[in-house]
């Protein structure tokens, strides 16, 4: 028997169909969880240059460091200190055997906390959304409004990722929590820096894989995030409690994670080709050109770059 012939026609690629604000899966963000789902094949036009993904180092000494009046023991705080690759740890946190008490606050002496961002409108929580697992909670914000540091700690990672989290940064504390501020349209504090709890990192924006101004705010255990509503109450501006008990049963989404691929919430995307105006691609789709302007954060007079991927619905 013979084998048929199979005609290939190259794809038209100028409408791209791309998940809302879902990162690309070699993005900082696509690898920042070890045992993510991966996504099923979709015809999009991405940008996937490589990324540097620098070296782990880890620090095997017992002298004590003087942070901010506090002795501290190096090799408790620095081991596997990576200043690249947001999830170093390769720790599956469902296989935790021990349950881990941590001291979110201590006022006596001089631990506080603070909330992220002066206004805590909750606009995506953690959870399933789209194809994949939402690792965070988006809260909403104006361009240039301050971020800032949840609890004392130091700068793990300032770093830029086009694919999913834009400008963003990681801060490891004394009670074993890293933090991750996504988006950012600038990060002020720098890798190594130490920083109190309140003090400003850096400027809201829509940087990176983001459809509108947000901040997106992670809270992890050893590379594992851990829904942030749990201990936060965002709607009254507070912890919920001064200490949090983490087990291995927080982390049992990974499963609901894995099993979940469908119901995606699509979105509509124009690559812009030599001639195209706005009304003519308003034109196409049926919609309006305010429409255009609103989702991609331009204005009529806007000069239209061959190859600019606009969204249009």
């Amino acid at each position: 028997m013979k084998s048929p012939k199979i005609d290939y026609v190259r794809p038209d690629t100028t409408i791209l169909i791309k998940y809302e604000e879902f990162p690309e899966d070699e993005s900082d963000a696509g690898k920042s969880i070890f045992f993510n789902p991966k996504k099923e094949l979709s015809i999009v036009s991405e940008d996937t240059s490589e990324l540097d993904l620098g070296e782990q180092h880890i620090v095997e000494v017992s002298e004590e460091v003087l942070i901010d009046s506090t002795w501290i023991k190096i090799a408790g705080y620095y081991a596997i200190w990576d200043t690249r690759n947001i999830n170093p740890y390769r720790m599956d946190g469902r296989q935790l055997k021990d349950t881990v008490d941590i001291t979110l606050y201590d006022p006596r002496v001089k631990r506080d906390y603070k909330m992220p961002l002066e206004k805590t409108l909750v606009t995506s929580r953690f959870g399933h959304r789209g194809y994949r697992w939402h690792y965070g909670t988006d809260i909403n914000l104006n361009t240039g409004d301050s971020i800032y540091a949840a609890f004392d700690g130091v700068v793990r990672i300032n770093k830029w990722d086009g694919g999913g989290y834009g400008n963003y940064i990681v801060l490891r504390h004394y009670n074993g929590l890293e933090t991750l501020y996504g988006h950012m349209s600038k990060t002020i504090a720098e890798t190594g820096q130490f920083v109190k709890a309140g003090e400003v990192i850096g400027l809201g924006g829509s940087t990176g894989r983001s459809s509108g101004p947000h901040l997106h705010y992670e809270v992890r255990y050893q590379g594992n995030p851990l829904d942030p509503e749990l201990m936060y109450d965002f709607p009254d501006y507070l912890l919920k409690g001064q200490s949090f008990v983490i087990t291995s049963a927080l982390f049992n989404y990974y499963n609901k994670s894995k099993s979940k691929s469908s119901g995606s919430r699509k979105s509509t995307y124009h690559k812009v080709r030599s001639g195209d105006t706005l009304s003519g691609i308003a034109k196409r789709y049926g919609v309006s050109v305010s429409q255009i302007t609103k989702l991609n954060g331009i204005s009529t007079r806007t000069t239209l770059k061959v190859g600019r991927s606009l969204r249009v619905r």
